[in-house]
C-alpha cells in the first residue's frame, strides 16, 4: 500500500485540479464521474484524470488515501474537495467558484453562472 500511496500523492500533487474518476474525461464510464467531469469541462477547467477502472490498486487506495468510500474525488491543489453530491452543491451555490478563485485555478466565470442559471 506504500507504493500505491506514494503513487497516489505523486498523482494529487501533479496538477492545480485531479479528478479520480471512472472512465476519462472524454469518455467517463459512470453517471456520477460523468457529472463532476461535466461541470469541470463546460466550466473550462484544465483538470487531470485519474481513471481507476484501469488500475485496481488505484481504485482502492484512493477511498484508502481520503478515507472517502467513493469516485469521483475531486482535489484541488493536492486538497480532496469531495464527491458527486459536494461537488454539485458547491457549483450551484458558487462555492466552487470561490474555491477556483482562491487556489488561482483558471475556470470560465460565465459558464458556471450558466449552470447556476440552467438549475435555478
Amino acid at each position: 500500500m506504500t507504493d500505491t500511496r506514494t503513487r497516489i500523492e505523486e498523482l494529487v500533487k501533479s496538477a492545480d485540479v485531479v479528478l479520480y474518476m471512472k472512465g476519462t474525461k472524454d469518455m467517463p464510464q459512470c453517471g456520477f464521474s460523468s457529472r463532476v467531469a461535466g461541470v469541470l469541462n463546460f466550466m473550462g477547467v484544465d483538470f487531470k484524470d485519474v481513471n481507476v477502472l484501469a488500475d485496481e490498486e488505484i481504485r482502492q487506495g484512493i477511498k484508502d488515501y481520503s478515507d472517502w468510500p467513493t469516485i469521483p474525488q475531486l482535489y484541488v491543489k493536492g486538497e480532496f474537495v469531495g464527491g458527486c453530491d459536494i461537488i454539485t452543491e458547491m457549483t450551484l451555490s458558487g462555492e466552487l467558484d470561490a474555491l477556483f478563485d482562491k487556489s488561482g485555478v483558471a475556470y470560465d466565470k460565465d459558464a458556471a453562472a450558466r449552470i447556476r442559471e440552467a438549475n435555478a
